[in-house]
């Protein structure tokens, strides 16, 4: 039997999800707060917007949770679900909607920038470069 690599896709997983981004997970998290939710529907909802194409654990959710809640961007108070279950539910500080807009327009301008690059034709000679 073949071994499972880290890059291979988790049985029942979209094949073709791809690995979170290191240092993106925050960005989503915070993104997913524009309501008062708890882990499970940050992370339900980060796979609806992505359409599964993202691949990540449950529990990366919910310790960027707990790290943007020690940064101060989310604040947290304990709630009780639909289900009638004990949940900590999080919602964005003023701080953590400051820094959500700062970091998504400057991943914006980052991934444009790369995005703009791979798809150019090299068109310039770099002195000392070999052709």
């Amino acid at each position: 039997m073949a071994r499972q690599s880290a890059n291979d896709p988790k049985p029942g997983t979209n094949a073709y999800a791809l690995p979170v981004v290191k240092g993106t997970l925050d960005l989503l998290t915070l993104k997913a707060l524009w309501t008062p939710m708890h882990g499970f529907e940050v992370t339900a909802w980060i796979e609806q917007q992505s359409e599964g194409r993202l691949q990540f654990d449950d529990s990366a959710i919910y310790q960027a949770l707990y790290r943007l809640e020690k940064k101060g961007l989310l604040s947290a108070e304990w709630g009780v679900t639909a289900n009638n279950r004990r949940a900590r539910y999080y919602r964005l500080t003023p701080k953590g909607r400051e820094h959500l807009t700062t970091e998504t327009e400057r991943l914006l301008r980052y991934s444009e920038t790369v995005a703009a690059i791979l798809r150019s034709a090299p068109t310039m000679q770099v002195e000392g470069a070999r052709s």
